[in-house]
């Protein structure tokens, strides 16, 4: 049983290894300068603060994510994504030899908020904020074609890993009354891989 145990949790030590393994050179210096986190909800609500109103304690959460903005603005984070990759994931122009683009919605929405590339300055007629894509430039798996990938897309098995870095919170007025609140960040790096595999799709770095 102990030994059962042991080579559990080795297991366990060597999937995360795998996930970073092989990766861009270019990403994984990034990706090392940056701290690692959790759950897009969980980093939104502390950064923007998810508070309701002073009498139900909203002033000490207040409190409470100004000091976790004074601490976390300017300083690189990294997160995985493996989830609801198709809604901000879309097939673009299909090149020669295998390559094509992807579009990335840089708009990662949690807990009511999202963490976006930029601020968004309006939104459209259904009062979601408007987003220009991230065109980044992919080749596809050997063996692949375009179609495959638009299944991998749409099924959202691919995988999304990014670094960035928290710049402020942005408002915008909400459809029907009130405000739509998100962390305003600059996206340093976004690579995307099969989430399978691990095999390298695209890489975008920002400027």
């Amino acid at each position: 049983m102990r030994k059962l145990m042991k080579l559990l949790t080795a297991v366990v030590v060597l999937i995360p290894t795998l996930a970073l393994a092989d990766v861009d050179q270019r990403f994984a210096k990034l990706r090392d300068q940056a701290e690692a986190m959790g759950a897009v909800s969980a980093f939104v609500d502390k950064y923007v603060g998810d508070c309701a109103s002073k009498m139900m304690g909203g002033g000490e959460c207040e409190k409470n994510a100004e000091i976790f903005r004074q601490g976390a603005t300017g300083k690189k984070f990294y997160m995985i994504i493996t989830e609801e990759t198709s809604t901000v994931l879309s097939m673009g122009e299909v090149k020669s030899n295998g390559q094509f683009v992807l579009n990335l919605t840089p708009f990662f929405a949690a807990a009511g908020m999202a963490i976006t590339h930029g601020a968004p300055t309006k939104t459209d007629g259904d009062g979601n904020p408007v987003m220009p894509f991230i065109r980044m430039d992919a080749v596809l798996p050997d063996g692949w074609n375009p179609a495959m990938m638009q299944r991998q897309v749409q099924g959202q098995a691919l995988r999304l890993q990014i670094v960035f870095t928290p710049q402020g919170v942005w408002t915008l007025p909400k459809k029907g009354g009130g405000q739509l609140k998100g962390v305003k960040a600059k996206f340093e790096a976004v690579l995307v891989s099969v989430g399978r595999t691990g095999d390298q799709v695209g890489l975008w770095l920002g400027k």
